[in-house]
């Protein structure tokens, strides 16, 4: 048996991942052990959560591979500020001192790190460097059902590429072209999420949910920033932006282009502007997907597209993709931003460089992404009552029976189920559930329970049997990474007086039978439930449906806007006393949030950063 422990960390979103003879058996992110939203620490915790679930010790383990190479970034930072000296001075002396003290040295920081896990592990001769994009292309081909694939990746930027293209066969993976900074569609992207007030790195997801509110208007403005070629391959002006050198993404230039500064999100709403500057770099964004995958199609001849970076993670840009038919196929790493990096970086050195064959499973090798923590009945319970809960215990029928009554009854529940997700979507393990045939779910769950901002999307999981009778898609979306819209027989016409509406004077109307996860543009991003995955997340749908005729659910993560998805049961029960949460199901045990000591409540809304 031969073992690889991948990592990825020091940026944002540390990771860690462990493969047994090439099968991901365990991967998990730092952020939601150390409850530090995007946490890029040296991925402890992680690292010693997937060493004990494969009941391995680190002395043990055959070989470590780090998702990226810091000798060629620090080449490229150093590339950057003599390109651009003597501007950029000030963010060049604040990057040296970190780099000269760990980053440039990190096989010797890896191995002091790694040492206080096992004092038998002696010798760093076991560490390997993979290349960033190539860990994410390998993240999205090699846990794939396909044979065959193009491979598009696109993130802010790696060591020097920012988009790649490669191709895979077999167990073999080879990137074909690259686009190199400056120049890179997720910072254009990051630029605009920061001239909306909102965090990069962060943020970019809001910028996608508030974009149907506006109209994109400032098209045309946008592509004086880019140059963008018939085949997607795009270049930045540098004039406008300010992340090569400064401190900031954007700069007066920029400002004085679109006619104001950035927002302050502290003490300036988003406005009508900021949502048709949303619905702007959405559009440009689109097109460049688009345009990049035909040209890769008509160039490669290859039928099946995988995704991965953190563009991939713009569903909305994913479904167009699907929409226009360009590929047979698409498959999409849902852990697509760096903590995917721990496992590419892992499964590109157990395929690429160590030769080994590769079986394709023709669901995909992610086990619904349900690759995280995990607890039984007597932990849960020994948990709840060292925190002081009061619980019930059901037998299984019984729990989603009395789940789907609170559920119909329009009551807002957490559920703790089985073990957590890899990625960044809840998909049915740490989840908040809600009817969707509700006018005030959405606008309930965002402000009472989620304490975000009240534009913000939710999205449906839905029996992947019943998909095509209520979505236009009739293609498998298991991790929630593609939208597609309402089908026309859910839909409600809309009055002229409604149609006239603009901005979020929008969100109020009901657009369709299931209003909690229809967007303004009557789209949803969609997540497709299977019994193989999560049998008790089908069972609760199945039973929902049974009672009131609909197959779907809410389902947002189990978290407050700041605060990483929830892990153990004592994260769950603290979110649970610290929101407008009902009810909390965690594993057979019931919580009813009449029934528990209010001096136990927490105060949520200050504990956690802005996002």
């Amino acid at each position: 048996m031969t073992s690889i422990l991948g990592i990825s960390a020091f940026y944002h979103d540390s990771a860690a991942c462990l493969l047994k003879d090439g099968k991901i058996i365990a991967a998990a992110q730092e952020e939601r052990f150390t409850r530090k939203k995007h946490d890029s620490s040296y991925p402890q915790n992680a690292i010693k959560f997937v060493l004990k679930f494969a009941n391995l010790q680190l002395s043990e383990v055959d070989q470590i591979v780090f998702f990226e190479k810091p000798f060629l970034k620090f080449e490229r930072l150093l590339e950057t500020y003599v390109a651009f000296a003597p501007r950029g001075f000030i963010s060049f002396s604040k990057a040296m001192p970190l780099w000269i003290k760990e980053k440039l040295f990190q096989k010797n920081l890896l191995f002091n790190n790694l040492k206080t896990h096992d004092k038998n592990y002696k010798s760093d001769k076991n560490i390997f460097f993979s290349d960033h994009h190539l860990s994410h292309a390998a993240s999205a081909f090699f846990p794939s059902p396909f044979e065959e694939a193009v491979v598009l990746t696109a993130d802010g930027v790696g060591e020097w590429a920012t988009t790649t293209v490669a191709v895979g066969k077999k167990n073999n993976l080879e990137i074909k072209k690259e686009i190199h900074f400056p120049h890179s569609l997720g910072l254009l992207y990051s630029a605009f999420t920061y001239y909306l007030g909102f965090k990069v790195n962060s943020g970019e997801y809001k910028l996608m949910g508030l974009a149907p509110y506006g109209s994109p208007i400032y098209e045309k403005k946008i592509k004086r920033l880019i140059d963008i070629k018939e085949d997607g391959t795009f270049r930045l002006d540098q004039r406008y932006f300010n992340y090569s050198i400064g401190l900031t993404m954007t700069n007066n230039r920029f400002n004085n282009l679109f006619g104001q500064k950035p927002r302050e999100p502290k003490n300036e709403k988003i406005k009508q502007f900021h949502m048709d500057m949303a619905a702007s770099i959405q559009k440009v964004t689109e097109e460049i997907m688009l345009k990049l995958a035909k040209a890769i199609r008509k160039e490669y001849n290859i039928k099946n597209l995988c995704l991965a970076g953190g563009v991939a993670l713009n569903c909305v840009a994913n479904g167009k993709i699907l929409q226009e038919k360009i590929f047979d196929n698409i498959w999409i790493q849902p852990a697509a931003g760096d903590a995917g990096g721990s496992l590419g970086a892992a499964l590109a050195l157990w395929h690429v460089e160590n030769g080994n064959e590769r079986i394709v499973n023709i669901y995909d090798d992610m086990n619904g992404s349900y690759l995280g923590n995990e607890f039984n009945q007597v932990e849960i319970e020994t948990e709840l009552r060292s925190l002081g809960a009061n619980f019930k215990t059901l037998d299984y029928q019984d729990l989603i029976n009395q789940t789907s009554e609170f559920l119909l009854n329009q009551k807002a529940v957490g559920w703790f189920q089985g073990r957590m997700e890899f990625g960044p979507r809840a998909l049915g393990g740490r989840s908040i559930l809600g009817d969707p045939r509700s006018d005030k779910m959405q606008k309930n769950l965002n402000l009472k329970v989620k304490y975000r901002e009240s534009f913000r999307p939710f999205a449906p999981s839905i029996l992947k049997e019943d998909l095509s009778e209520w979505f236009n898609l009739n293609t498998d979306s298991p991790y929630m990474l593609i939208v597609a819209n309402i089908s026309a027989e859910k839909k409600f016409k809309m009055t002229e007086e409604q149609n006239k509406l603009f901005g979020i004077d929008k969100l109020n109307i009901k657009r369709s039978e299931i209003p909690a996860v229809t967007h303004v543009d009557y789209s949803a991003r969609i997540q497709t439930v299977t019994k193989n995955y999560n049998k008790r997340f089908y069972d609760l749908l199945s039973k929902f449906k049974e009672k009131t005729g609909c197959p779907i659910l809410v389902n947002t993560s189990f978290n407050v806007r700041g605060e990483p998805i929830v892990n153990t049961p004592t994260d769950a029960f603290n979110c649970f006393m610290g929101t407008d949460l009902d009810y909390l199901i965690i594993g057979d045990c019931i919580l009813n949030k009449k029934e528990q000591n209010m001096d136990l409540k927490k105060d949520y809304i200050k504990k956690f950063e802005l996002d």
